[in-house]
């Protein structure tokens, strides 16, 4: 996987720096949701049944560089 500086920036900060790259992965691989930002990033989301939450993962146009992920708390399954 690539990732932008910002990534790198983004997950020194303490509500990230337990995400594992592996669930990452698994997001980008095995979204429950998918969505295109106007700008053409796309938005992924999926359970890590583990943590009991949902992950939102951003990548840029490519679909392969992640630009963002985070634990989204306002996602909710359909």
């Amino acid at each position: 996987m690539k990732f932008t500086k910002y990534f790198h920036y983004m997950k020194k900060r303490p509500d990230r720096v337990k995400i594992k790259d592996e669930w990452i992965k698994d997001v980008i691989n095995n979204p429950i949701k998918t969505e295109k930002q106007s700008d053409g990033r796309m938005r992924r989301w999926s359970k890590i049944e583990s943590e009991g939450k949902y992950l939102r993962v951003i990548t840029l146009k490519d679909g392969k560089t992640v630009h963002n992920a985070f634990f989204d708390r306002n996602f909710k399954e359909e």
